[in-house]
């Protein structure tokens, strides 16, 4: 069984809310932090430009992204410089696509070449990784993000998916594979056995990463007691 110490897979705390990321940076397995829209909203931030700035300045040496909040092409092209110049550290999420199904791909090149450090997101398809990789080049550090766990939820085995991902990326040094929406502590083995260079998780599934390599008959005895106990604390009786 695979231990936390044999992951070779970096793990990225996935969140908006700053006194969980604050806590997530004490801990030295997670090297990294993602976030995105929804789970802004979530943490309640009102302004997004001061949010992300403060993020950045806060966690200097960790990697962190952020995505665009425009639906066209030119006004994405215009945010993504725009949050880039938040810190060194700033990758800028862009989606796939835009609401009206538009490619972000045409942008993906101009903005390599400007400096401009892409975690392009909501990625489903070996076509959308292909065309995607394509355009990012090897000029400057990026991120392809594959929703492996949403794939999961449709029915779909993401791990081929992922395989084959890893290898179109192959001599792309400077692109990372992410695992996006893991469901479960499974899923960074899996992504460690395929090669994938990133997994992003809640503070919730962090917490669950000690239980790599737990013998499974004591995690048995582990559970029947915490049943027992639960039963005897609520003073049941029959």
């Amino acid at each position: 069984m695979i231990t936390i110490n044999d992951l070779k897979v970096d793990i990225y705390a996935d969140g908006a809310d700053r006194n969980a990321m604050a806590a997530a940076a004490k801990n030295p397995l997670v090297k990294g932090f993602t976030t995105n829209p929804t789970l802004t909203r979530k943490a309640g931030v009102t302004d997004y430009a001061a949010f992300g700035q403060e993020l950045a300045q806060a966690f200097p040496a960790y990697p962190i992204s952020f995505e665009v909040i425009a639906d066209d092409l030119p006004e994405m092209d215009r945010q993504a410089r725009l949050i880039a110049s938040w810190g060194k550290n700033v990758f800028v999420k862009l989606p796939v696509m835009t609401t009206k199904r538009e490619s972000v791909v045409p942008l993906l090149a101009p903005l390599a070449a400007a400096g401009v450090q892409c975690n392009v997101t909501a990625l489903f398809t070996l076509d959308q990784v292909r065309a995607v990789s394509a355009a990012l080049g090897n000029a400057v550090p990026s991120f392809i993000s594959v929703f492996a766990g949403r794939l999961a939820d449709a029915g779909i085995d993401p791990l081929p998916i992922m395989r084959e991902s890893v290898a179109i990326m192959r001599g792309a040094d400077k692109q990372k594979l992410i695992w996006a929406s893991p469901r479960e502590v499974l899923n960074a083995v899996q992504a460690h056995d395929v090669g994938c260079h990133v997994i992003t998780m809640t503070n919730d599934l962090i917490a669950k990463l000690p239980t790599l390599g737990k013998d499974p008959v004591q995690f048995s005895w582990e559970t029947v007691k915490m049943f027992h106990d639960d039963a005897q604390g609520a003073g049941f009786k029959l």
